[in-house]
């Protein structure tokens, strides 16, 4: 298991030499925003630098929205991203299921839309959503709805731990669940939450510092049996979570 943390754009393999990581995840731009990501300079370095590098699309985007104001530009901006990922050689793009505020089971059908209409260059990778009465992908039956949808197109899943817990998910199979579903857990996404179980609040906490069970953490980790596990911790004590990580997947 390749161990990674999410990074500033400025230096991510400055960031990953400082920190030792193996693998690295990213913004091209504003998280925030519909905007275009702006080339990278350092496009070649990174492209041949060794390190496996995950980007993450930005939170805005919702490719399922039944409103074509919002949906639209989506796809747009998820196609930039990914073009611009393919650029500096990057190895997935990892964006949120989104929701369909209209009805849960009309975003299957708006995804499968995103992939008919184009081959992507890199992988998208969908993770489970933290929270939301019309999310696609918040609690496992809705990943299972979407996953027979986009069967037979090229797209990978993301799991965030965090996400399983604000879901209400019963984190003690959860893992073993969405395998069974979508076959392989490309990225794991290992955080804490800093809300309860069941609050859909999407509020990453430091490992041990939250409100799961640490032993439950490392427990997904080992089930996950994914090839990637990136953290999103808040800095500074995502050193101290990379420690943990690693201590795990060493000790017997």
């Amino acid at each position: 298991m390749l161990i990674g943390a999410h990074v500033g754009q400025e230096d991510p393999l400055g960031d990953a030499r400082a920190m030792g990581l193996d693998a690295v995840q990213m913004f091209l731009g504003d998280p925030q925003s519909f905007s275009k990501p702006d080339p990278r300079p350092d496009a070649e370095e990174l492209k041949t630098s060794g390190v496996p590098i995950y980007v993450h699309a930005p939170y805005r985007l919702n490719p399922c929205h039944p409103s074509p104001r919002i949906r639209v530009p989506s796809r747009k901006t998820l196609a930039q991203t990914v073009d611009a990922a393919a650029a500096i050689g990057a190895a997935g793009v990892i964006v949120h299921g989104g929701h369909a505020e209209d009805r849960p089971e009309e975003g299957p059908i708006r995804w499968w839309k995103v992939f008919e209409e184009r081959e992507f260059p890199t992988r998208v990778l969908i993770e489970n959503t933290a929270g939301g009465d019309n999310a696609v992908a918040r609690y496992v039956d809705q990943i299972a709805r979407l996953w027979e949808k986009l069967d037979g197109f090229e797209v990978g899943f993301c799991f965030d731990t965090c996400h399983a817990h604000a879901a209400g998910e019963d984190l003690v199979d959860v893992v073993e669940r969405v395998l069974a579903v979508v076959g392989t857990i490309d990225v794991l996404h290992c955080n804490d939450s800093r809300d309860l179980p069941g609050t859909g609040a999407d509020r990453h906490a430091n490992i041990g510092k939250g409100k799961m069970d640490p032993e439950v953490i490392r427990a997904m980790i080992e089930a996950s049996k994914a090839p990637v596990l990136i953290l999103e911790t808040p800095w500074p004590g995502v050193v101290d979570d990379l420690a943990w990580v690693r201590e795990g997947l060493t000790r017997p």
